[in-house]
């Protein structure tokens, strides 16, 4: 997973507007974090692309369970740590005063057991009064099962399309990502990639993060309009 894609993820989600979203994430925390200081740690990091607009506000440090995106988020933004870890196993020896998780990577924990290590991970992580933030995948009363999907990029020089069918099996979503490149001078290639994320029950979700110590609010309305948002501040 991603380790063919990390070359062209930009490239495929090139419409995303990430400076507005880390703008977003700068008002969450300042409003709800309760320390004084400003380390922040982005989970599931992806290529970095949050943290370049996030750095001139917070110290900030990325991870990411893919070598090849972590590459990627190396080369380009030279003044940010990153370090390659797993959400699951996350033991960072270190605390910060907001983590985020974004994109709904909190998804590909996939089990109720380990979305529930992970969000004592992300607990153990924060310092007192520190701010989490998680954008979710979807839940089962909005994922919708046999859903096709394409999405695609193009410049003179490359030429990308993505497509996908989704299948919904027990508290599992399913999808093969099927890409068709074709960059100028050579040959059209083609590979997949295969993903599985968790449809995890809101209140259940919640319920976890007050046991592992977290005072958490869901919002309806999050970055992704139909996905939400959980933001919680360690007790």
């Amino acid at each position: 997973m991603y380790d063919n894609f990390a070359e062209i993820y930009d490239l495929i989600y090139e419409f995303l507007d990430y400076e507005k979203t880390a703008k977003k994430i700068k008002k969450l925390i300042l409003k709800n974090k309760r320390t004084e200081g400003n380390e922040l740690l982005d989970i599931a990091c992806g290529t970095g692309r949050h943290l370049n607009y996030l750095k001139k506000d917070f110290k900030c440090t990325g991870v990411d369970i893919s070598d090849q995106m972590l590459a990627v988020a190396r080369k380009n933004y030279i003044d940010i740590r990153f370090i390659q870890a797993d959400m699951i196993e996350l033991d960072l020896k270190g605390v910060f005063d907001a983590i985020i998780c974004l994109f709904s990577s909190i998804g590909y924990v996939k089990t109720y057991e380990n979305l529930r290590k992970t969000i004592n991970n992300f607990a153990n992580h924060l310092k007192p009064g520190g701010v989490v933030i998680i954008e979710p995948w979807l839940t089962k009363s909005n994922a919708i099962d046999g859903l096709a999907s394409m999405t695609t990029y193009e410049s003179a020089d490359i030429k990308i399309a993505r497509q996908c069918v989704t299948k919904i099996e027990e508290d599992i979503t399913r999808f093969v990502m099927h890409y068709m490149i074709a960059r100028k001078g050579e040959n059209v290639t083609y590979f997949k990639d295969s993903h599985e994320l968790g449809l995890f029950n809101t209140d259940k979700t919640l319920q976890m993060m007050e046991e592992a110590g977290i005072e958490t609010k869901f919002l309806e309305k999050g970055l992704e309009t139909e996905r939400g948002l959980f933001i919680g501040i360690k007790k």
